[in-house]
């Protein structure tokens, strides 16, 4: 207590503190602050969240464009200039070169079709028939289907089926960016699913890693034959004419792919408490056994009596399996040839038609395989958890501890970015690749980080299993042109 002078002259006790104490001139210079705001006089309540809200740099060294999206995506994909974002009830698409919103619109399916300047995105909604073809640039519908019931997406082709009844279908082939089919095929039904994008084929399943979409690779090329299931049986159809080759039904212990231009019939069967394994790949055309393989066990039984309910795993012409001494091999789906053979503890990541990244024995190290070739392209250190995946255009990397995205040329690996992140590869392009972290994406250029630019695109292009070559499936000459090359006067 303090004393003061009263009314009457007499000293009164004053209580400590009183007046505007701290809380006070807080309280009022708010009420200032929120009138100037309300008044137009000065605001700086935007600047203030924005600087609350300033998103992190989600790599190190920082990317070329950094965005946060609405939600978390579900895929993302890299088509020509653009980058689509596909998300749980809306797609939307960002300039590849700024990150800027190009055009958003409401869906529940989006896939891409074709490659660079061809491409185009396909998008649907869920058991509604239908779909429409837009420009990934402007959003502009390019084509518009009301009958379709399912759709399948590659880098050369767009396929799409409509059922006049559950019986009766029709499978019809488009370019892209095209007009008209190029051609239409009956079948006794689809196996649809959802109604939605690229629904299951009997074809490989891919590897998958941590921190690596599965669909980073984005559309393959389609293949010389698709299997497509219905109510049981098999359809194997030219992708090249539309003729449905053969009609088959598996036998009670067997799995059917269609791979590499082959019908493979896949036989397990259980004896002694164990499954044992046979391979037969048969003519497209004659249904005739070309080739045979026994004792690789391709991953499509369970331990329960050795039944077969997966797609063996592998990548376009080659799948991936597991011979009795418990080493890893990759097989040719067209001739039947080992095209590698892993040592033994050795782990195949990835695959395709023409390399394998391979952790080695002891976790400590990936190097990358020639397919067919026995020779090692490049070896670097990594940690034992360390993913991988292969795209036309770069090997992916992704090592924890210190956590690190990297991307290498697949054939001399050499770096084209390396970034300390904890972010997931989303997509690879010719260019770059977009990086992600729950709802911030952003791309990094090749070469920005590391030196260099990639090797020309149409050189990473995939083909048949080691050859490195274009597959062509607009000809009829069959998958590795053995129906149409001249005789070799010296074989």
């Amino acid at each position: 207590m303090r004393a003061g002078l009263g009314a009457d002259g007499y000293r009164v006790p004053v209580a400590k503190g009183s007046g505007l104490g701290v809380r006070s001139w807080l309280l009022l210079g708010l009420i200032t602050v929120v009138v100037l705001a309300a008044t137009g006089v000065w605001n700086p309540f935007p600047t203030m969240w924005d600087w609350v809200n300033r998103p992190q740099p989600i790599s190190q060294p920082d990317v070329v464009w950094q965005q946060r999206i609405g939600g978390t995506p579900r895929s993302v994909t890299i088509a020509g200039e653009s980058v689509v974002i596909e998300q749980r009830t809306r797609v939307e698409a960002r300039s590849l070169a700024a990150g800027t919103q190009l055009w958003e619109r409401k869906a529940d399916w989006s896939a891409v079709t074709g490659a660079g300047p061809e491409a185009v995105v396909v998008v649907g909604k869920l058991l509604v028939k239908g779909y429409e073809v837009l420009d990934p640039t402007t959003g502009v519908t390019r084509r518009r289907d009301d009958d379709a019931v399912a759709v399948w997406t590659y880098r050369n082709l767009l396929l799409d089926a409509r059922c006049v009844e559950a019986t009766d279908c029709t499978l019809s082939a488009w370019d892209p960016r095209g007009t008209t089919p190029l051609w239409t095929a009956f079948l006794p039904g689809v196996s649809t699913g959802l109604l939605a994008d690229n629904p299951n084929l009997l074809d490989t399943r891919r590897l998958s890693s941590t921190r690596i979409d599965g669909e980073v690779a984005g559309p393959e090329a389609v293949p010389p034959l698709l299997g497509f299931p219905v109510d049981g049986r098999v359809h194997v159809v030219d992708t090249a004419t539309g003729r449905v080759l053969q009609n088959v039904e598996p036998g009670r212990e067997e799995r059917l792919a269609v791979i590499g231009g082959r019908l493979l019939r896949i036989t397990a069967r259980s004896q002694d408490g164990s499954c044992y394994y046979a391979i037969s790949g048969r003519d497209s055309a004659t249904g005739q056994e070309a080739w045979q393989q026994t004792g690789l066990n391709l991953r499509t039984a369970d331990s329960a009596g050795c039944v077969q309910r997966e797609d063996p795993y592998g990548a376009r012409n080659v799948v991936l399996g597991v011979s009795p001494d418990g080493r890893e091999a990759v097989l040719d789906g067209y001739d039947g040839r080992l095209l590698l053979v892993t040592a033994n503890a050795e782990r195949v990541l990835a695959v395709d038609d023409r390399y394998a990244l391979v952790r080695s024995a002891d976790g400590a190290a990936v190097s990358a395989r020639e397919l067919g070739a026995e020779r090692t392209r490049w070896n670097r250190p990594a940690g034992k958890k360390a993913g991988a995946a292969l795209t036309p255009y770069a090997a992916i990397v992704a090592d924890e501890k210190p956590n690190r995205l990297v991307a290498l040329d697949p054939r001399t690996g050499r770096e084209l970015a390396v970034l300390r992140t904890s972010a997931n590869a989303l997509a690879v392009g010719p260019a770059g690749m977009v990086i992600g972290e729950g709802r911030e994406i952003g791309y990094v250029r090749f070469g920005a980080t590391a030196g260099g630019t990639p090797r020309d695109a149409d050189e990473a292009n995939p083909g048949p299993a080691g050859s490195g070559a274009v597959p062509q499936p607009q000809d009829s000459c069959g998958p590795k042109n053995e129906l149409c090359a001249a005789p070799d006067p010296g074989k």
